[in-house]
């Protein structure tokens, strides 16, 4: 909900996640690309096999992080947070407002560095039940938290009445 209090409509994470998710898979690959040049090194695999094997893992890598960011939204309405996201396989979560305990917003080293931020909601009833939603603007991350606090406070009140 916005502050006009319609249901907001399916909200996708800032642009600037794709660089981080990029540069995770290019390390990513870097490092998978290792044991060839390894190989190469101990003449076990021929001089090409390193630079193959890393254009695979990039290739995989890239279009995974800028499909993930594609199909990543998430959505709050009066009784839940819905999030969709996934790329090999779709996850839709439902998160009822009367089961977030806290909410978080964070920025790790990298989300500084590109200027983003997390939102972190943490659920009551399993250990380690909690939803990130990566890619806001700090900003943006501490609105989506202030908003989620007073929905799940004012859900919490209906649910106990």
């Amino acid at each position: 909900m916005h502050a006009g209090g319609a249901p907001m409509t399916m909200q996708t994470l800032h642009p600037r996640v794709q660089v981080v998710w990029v540069l995770r898979a290019v390390l990513i690959a870097a490092v998978l690309t290792v044991p060839f040049a390894g190989g190469v090194y101990l003449n076990r695999l021929p001089e090409w096999a390193p630079v193959v094997a890393g254009a695979v893992f990039l290739v995989l890598g890239v279009g995974h992080a800028l499909l993930r960011y594609r199909r990543w939204s998430y959505e709050i309405r009066e009784d839940a947070l819905y999030l969709d996201r996934g790329v090999i396989t779709q996850v839709r979560t439902t998160v009822p407002l009367v089961r977030i305990q806290h909410v978080d917003s964070r920025r790790g080293p990298v989300e500084r560095g590109v200027g983003l931020a997390s939102c972190v909601v943490y659920t009551a009833g399993s250990r380690g039940a909690d939803v990130r939603i990566p890619g806001l603007t700090p900003d943006g991350a501490s609105d989506l938290r202030e908003e989620l606090k007073r929905l799940a406070i004012r859900a919490d009140g209906e649910d106990a009445v």
